[in-house]
């Protein structure tokens, strides 16, 4: 690497410890109340299963790392930083040490209170997401953050795993007779599409174990594709992911903690028309790899502990979408965040966890899955592992040629052509100094 490619260094986030690793895992329920909204601005109307919050808490020589998956659609901007923080000021460790995943299931809560200003302005009838409950949310997880480090353990081991994945994930743009057609999470309307193979996809589910004295402590799982089977209704649900966690937990005899990878393209769109027997099949098809994967570990003693942050500024697009009185009121929203992250002075920031021979990236946005490959090459033989759907106010981050070839994704982005260098480079640059 160049002198030029380290220019980061003197402003990254940079721990790297060789000491005792220490871990705790936490668990706290994020199910939202009736009268809060669920995805964009669709009140709750039934809780099918609970929304979860499930983390990590990682400590070498005194200094803390904090994870965690929530079951939520996507926090972004303000939202985001408001969770990271309350989570960084109850264990005791600077913010940058501190990345909050979400699962992006889309029975859930999307929340960017950065958007709700203009929303409140174009829209004031909008269901908006109370600052108190989010408040009180961000408190629920810290305290629970907090109450694990009361039981720490030493990590003696690291066992990492994969296994393919039988019939779940499909590749969401299908390159139909010179054109790109979208293949979302449902074929219930479109059933030729269910037809066509499953397209591009990374077939291999990935596990971290960590391992103490007494058996593990957490089990940490990667699987790039949307986990939506349904969308928009009110109910509100963890989806087939979360069934499937949660199964494979009750036999792990530790918590396990799910990772949406780099999964903008990616659904489950060819096996899925939306009824009930379809996602339990799903939930079961991933449970089996996640067993598979577990019992798969290949284990390191004592591993050591690397952790980077490096910031990552992207444009925003200057033809974001004005709110027009034609627009629902979720279709507003959705162009008030996009208006809102035009607006929007600071930066993102990309993630890197080094833990013994696992290797994990944290990206904000929704990645699209060439971003995952190029975390594969970047590691240098190492077992990576990548998650998106940290700060999920940029949106879709898609290559250029995405943009030119058109679908979708790159129409709901809130970022410009030209960011796919600027992500691949963060990619390598946290690469070579882990």
């Amino acid at each position: 690497m160049t002198r030029r490619a380290c220019f980061g260094l003197a402003s990254m986030a940079l721990l790297r410890r060789q000491g005792r690793v220490r871990a705790a895992a936490f668990i706290s329920d994020a199910t939202p109340p009736a009268g809060q909204p669920n995805i964009w601005v669709e009140p709750v109307r039934e809780v099918l299963d609970p929304l979860l919050c499930k983390g990590i808490v990682l400590e070498t020589e005194g200094r803390r790392i904090v994870l965690a998956a929530l079951d939520w659609c996507g926090i972004g901007g303000f939202t985001f930083d408001r969770i990271c923080s309350a989570l960084a000021h109850a264990t005791a460790t600077s913010r940058r040490n501190v990345w909050v995943h979400t699962v992006h299931q889309h029975a859930a809560p999307y929340i960017v209170e950065d958007a709700y200003p203009l929303l409140l302005k174009s829209r004031p009838q909008a269901l908006r997401m109370s600052a108190r409950y989010l408040g009180v949310l961000a408190e629920k997880i810290a305290w629970a953050a907090a109450s694990a480090m009361d039981n720490m353990k030493p990590v003696e081991r690291v066992g990492v795993s994969a296994a393919r994945v039988d019939r779940v994930a499909s590749a969401r743009r299908l390159l139909v007779e010179g054109r790109i057609v979208t293949r979302f999470s449902s074929t219930v309307r479109t059933p030729e599409l269910a037809d066509l193979p499953e397209g591009g996809i990374d077939p291999e589910l990935r596990c971290i174990t960590l391992e103490g004295a007494g058996g593990p402590i957490a089990c940490l799982m990667f699987y790039a594709t949307h986990p939506q089977t349904f969308c928009c209704d009110g109910r509100v649900s963890s989806d087939f992911v979360g069934a499937a966690r949660e199964a494979v937990q009750k036999e792990a005899g530790c918590p396990v903690l799910y990772f949406t990878g780099c999964a903008g393209d990616v659904t489950v769109g060819k096996y899925n028309q939306g009824r009930e027997d379809q996602r339990r099949e799903l939930a079961a098809r991933l449970a089996d790899g996640m067993r598979r994967a577990i019992a798969r570990a290949a284990f390191e003693d004592a591993p050591d502990l690397a952790w980077q942050t490096l910031p990552l500024r992207l444009e925003a697009r200057r033809d974001a979408r004005p709110i027009t009185p034609a627009m629902t009121d979720a279709e507003a929203y959705r162009a008030a965040i996009g208006l809102a992250f035009a607006q929007r002075s600071r930066t993102l920031g990309v993630c890197a966890l080094r833990l013994g021979q696992a290797w994990m990236l944290c990206l904000p946005g929704e990645p699209l899955l060439a971003f995952q490959r190029e975390a594969q090459r970047a590691a240098s033989g190492r077992f990576a592992c990548a998650a998106g759907y940290g700060d999920i106010f940029p949106g879709y981050l898609c290559r250029d040629e995405d943009y030119r070839l058109g679908g979708y994704e790159p129409g709901a982005s809130n970022v410009m052509p030209g960011s796919e260098e600027k992500i691949r480079n963060a990619i390598q640059q946290l690469a070579a100094i882990s």
